[in-house]
């Protein structure tokens, strides 16, 4: 957490609200959250550029940064359980200027941060040709226009794993934990413990829509917040109101109304599931 939605959701805010900025300056508050760069070393390779585009790649948010016309390099966040990213024009809520990280000064007076209350996560610097090594590790977007459920197959059929533990292998697919895949399996009714290549041609059909939809209905609801995730303005998802077995166990199932079951067995992560209907 956060997954696919809620840093999409980042992307899409960021990209809306400082896209075109120039960074004037940078302060690093928490040296340990980043990597392949120092504090010292990232003022000179952020200031006085500009960020020319912020978009998503799996569970990461990208920020291009261009000298002029010349592509620079990229910051990229992973923001894992408790980080994000927030513009601050001056109304930030005195709360989210707590456990700042790193902070960009943009030159029209606000302030790009990057917050993380438990620093798991991290602020990359990479140069073109590293990022595009990285990314080529990971899984297909399962929203991109040419995902298909053969192309979802294809990527984990073959893996004798429990299929949750496939979906969120990042090399496998990209963007996926437990929330969704938690949520993607209920729909399809699929038991989480069952050896991915078990599955046949009509469940993975069944399951590639599952998550489809449930990854755009959660974009809809601007993501899933439970705790720490907030979106690029400092406000909370409202997709919880519609999760169907993630959070829920001890809760009647919504499809057949046996008590939901909670199991860290599968992949050490919290499963929840419904030994009633998940077959």
């Amino acid at each position: 957490m956060p997954e696919l939605p809620e840093t999409e959701t980042i992307a899409r805010d960021l990209n809306a609200r400082v896209r075109d900025a120039r960074i004037r300056d940078v302060q690093v508050a928490r040296e340990d959250v980043l990597r392949g760069v120092t504090a010292l070393e990232l003022p000179l390779h952020v200031k006085g550029r500009h960020i020319r585009t912020v978009w998503r790649r799996a569970k990461l948010i990208v920020l291009d940064l261009f000298n002029a016309d010349e592509l620079a390099g990229h910051i990229v966040v992973q923001p894992r359980f408790t980080g994000g990213l927030l513009v601050d024009d001056g109304t930030l809520p005195a709360e989210l200027r707590e456990y700042l990280t790193v902070s960009f000064m943009l030159e029209d007076d606000r302030q790009l941060h990057y917050r993380d209350v438990r620093r798991l996560g991290t602020l990359a610097w990479m140069l073109p040709a590293q990022f595009d090594t990285y990314a080529g590790t990971l899984g297909p977007e399962p929203l991109g226009e040419t995902f298909s459920s053969a192309t979802l197959r294809e990527s984990l059929g073959a893996s004798t794993r429990a299929v949750k533990a496939s979906l969120m292998d990042q090399t496998k697919l990209a963007g996926v934990g437990n929330i969704y895949a938690t949520e993607a399996l209920w729909d399809a009714g699929i038991d989480p413990s069952r050896e991915t290549r078990s599955l046949s041609d009509a469940e993975w059909d069944v399951l590639h829509e599952a998550l489809q939809r449930i990854l755009t209905a959660s974009i809809d609801a601007r993501g899933t917040s439970f705790r720490d995730y907030r979106d690029a303005s400092g406000g909370r998802g409202a997709y919880v109101s519609q999760l169907r077995a993630y959070g829920r166990e001890g809760h009647p199932c919504g499809r057949c109304g046996r008590r939901l079951i909670g199991t860290h067995a599968i992949d050490g992560r919290n499963t929840v599931f419904c030994a009633g209907c998940q077959y």
